[in-house]
């Protein structure tokens, strides 16, 4: 029965992460389009993920209208605070993209998993082996290498870099932290504080747009492509949206900012592909460590793994598969730990 349940497991956590990238991807390329001057120079970028969430919100309540999805009690308050934390990341990171230069944004960017690894520490107390710390190291130089190119501070594009990688560390986090509280899918997460983030955000979009590009909404003139492209953008965010959820829900956020990093490396083979950007050998270079320290970082979760349940089954000859399961998570630290009666023991 066990090894029954590891292949289809790992079959979706593939299919989590793999539509993860390829609609981050596809979301990202649609957003060239849409917002860069040689296309429809759509700079809303606040209120655009204002309309993202609107139909994020919309696919969660047919479903529940539906029974597709059921809807599972969570405190207003903490949805309400779960909503400023990722709103606040959006604004950070919009923000931080237009006080910075590029290289200083993308090593905020990957700054993102060392501030991951300590929240994760200092609020669940959780602990990495040095393999795993060795990992994520390699891949932060890869993309480091790949990404970073000129690197300019100032103070105001300094703060607001820190407000956003802390807010969106504190965010990928929180995920989890709720689907394990209230034993809720992550659909059914998303539904609920998709409405909220929406609402604010479309209300205060248009305000911080005007501050960051100086231009007004209203000014906009819509046009065919234009409207296609956003409903691109629109549809590519919902799968983006439920596919996040899906994997911090299965991982950790450590695990989903490493393979994050992934879709860096995919950003840049595409926009070589389709946009004549340039691809240096320094580029190829950060991609092959970055790849490399992926692969290794894989393998060092795997061996950490093998090695904690190597410590709790020789201590469970007479347990039930459910004691050895429950037992398993509390060690890997996907369940909180919780007064287990076990079998008794022989003697």
């Amino acid at each position: 029965m066990e090894t029954e349940k590891k292949p289809a497991s790992a079959v979706s956590d593939i299919g989590a992460w793999a539509m993860n990238v390829v609609s981050s991807v596809g979301l990202i390329m649609a957003n060239k389009q849409l917002m860069s001057p040689s296309g429809y120079a759509f700079v809303f970028a606040t209120t655009l993920t204002g309309f993202h969430f609107s139909m994020t919100a919309l696919i969660g309540m047919v479903s529940n209208a539906t029974g597709y999805s059921t809807k599972k009690h969570v405190p207003l308050w903490e949805l309400l605070w779960f909503s400023v934390v990722a709103n606040t990341s959006i604004t950070g990171m919009n923000l931080s993209l237009m006080l910075n230069s590029v290289g200083f944004y993308q090593i905020s960017k990957l700054s993102m998993i060392p501030v991951v690894c300590v929240m994760e520490w200092i609020l669940h107390g959780k602990h990495y082996s040095s393999k795993v710390k060795i990992a994520v190291i390699v891949v932060v130089v890869g993309v480091g290498v790949c990404t970073v190119t000129d690197v300019k501070v100032n103070a105001q594009g300094f703060l607001c870099a820190c407000v956003a990688v802390l807010s969106t560390s504190l965010q990928q986090i929180s995920i989890g932290s709720l689907q394990k509280k209230y034993s809720i899918g992550s659909f059914e997460l998303l539904s609920q504080t998709a409405p909220i983030q929406a609402l604010s955000l479309l209300l205060l979009g248009p305000f911080i747009d005007y501050y960051i590009s100086g231009k007004l909404l209203a000014s906009y003139k819509f046009s065919s492509p234009a409207i296609f492209f956003i409903l691109l953008s629109c549809f590519l965010a919902v799968f983006c949206n439920i596919s996040q959820y899906l994997c911090i829900g299965r991982f950790s956020a450590v695990s989903f900012q490493v393979l994050g990093h992934m879709k860096t490396v995919c950003v840049l083979m595409l926009g070589w592909l389709l946009f004549d950007s340039e691809l240096t050998l320094k580029n190829i270079l950060g991609m092959a460590i970055a790849v490399l320290g992926m692969v290794v970082y894989s393998w060092a979760v795997e061996a950490e793994k093998k090695q904690a349940d190597s410590k709790v089954i020789p201590y469970l000859t007479d347990a039930s598969e459910e004691d050895v399961k429950l037992l398993k998570q509390q060690v890997d630290g996907s369940l909180p730990l919780k007064d287990v009666e076990l079998g008794k023991s022989q003697g």
